[in-house]
């Protein structure tokens, strides 16, 4: 089992088709050693399915980013100019703290805390009145519809189906350290804590991860994110009706 270095974080970048190597680029000027990029499909709570009756597919890349800590701040900041991602509907960008990792058996988020203060790199980090978790579903080909219909159902606002990108029949890719064979899928949906219970239920009983060989879904915490103030908005929104 591979255990990552001490004080790394993993920046997890998903924009629109095309705009990876402009996150690949910013990223590696800032002192970023490189990242990994997947292809994927990407879907909102408030969007048609389909037009004309035609499926409407909006195509993302996801770019992992393994960053150490002393230098994570710089490479947000430049990832976030260079992809607008502070601009609506230009993607979304978020942290995972890595300290500690073996695989993905424990994971040990860095809290709310560690927003409230200033980056040693300069980058002022503010403050979210919401906390997030990183729900990952990985599946038979075919099968990623029905994680986001359930999730979506049970009040998920978006969410990314992924595809490993140059694999071939006899190569296998790797997410969070878990073998992704071709013909599996797997779909990021980050959701507000308090709806992460109902929602990974839901993807269960949606896609029947109970039965053996359906798949699996797993929950990581989120340290820090980018480019989803619609998503805070629309909370508060709902907080002041209740």
């Amino acid at each position: 089992m591979i255990k990552t270095k001490p004080g790394q974080k993993l920046i997890i970048t998903i924009v629109k088709k095309e705009k990876a190597k402009r996150v690949i680029h910013a990223s590696t000027l800032a002192g970023a050693q490189g990242g990994t990029t997947f292809f994927g499909k990407g879907f909102r709570m408030d969007e048609k399915k389909r037009f004309l009756g035609i499926p409407v597919e909006r195509e993302r890349e996801v770019i992992l980013t393994l960053v150490s800590d002393s230098i994570y701040a710089r490479v947000m900041n430049a990832i976030t100019k260079a992809v607008k991602l502070n601009r609506p509907r230009h993607g979304i960008g978020f942290v995972i703290d890595t300290k500690n990792v073996s695989g993905i058996n424990h994971l040990i988020g860095l809290g709310l805390e560690s927003m409230q203060n200033e980056s040693k790199e300069g980058m002022p980090l503010k403050k979210q009145s919401l906390s997030y978790d990183l729900i990952v579903t990985i599946v038979n080909k075919g099968d990623a519809e029905k994680v986001v219909d359930a999730s979506r159902e049970a009040g998920a606002e978006g969410g990314t189906i992924i595809t490993g990108r140059g694999t071939g029949i006899h190569e296998k890719a790797k997410l969070f350290n878990i073998l992704i064979e071709p013909e599996k899928e797997a779909v990021l949906t980050l959701i507000v804590k308090k709806k992460c219970n109902q929602v990974l239920k839901a993807i269960e009983q949606g896609a029947r991860l109970d039965e053996p060989g359906r798949g699996i879904a797993f929950v990581l915490n989120v340290e820090e994110t980018v480019g989803i103030n619609h998503i805070l908005n629309n909370q508060m929104k709902d907080d002041m009706k209740e």
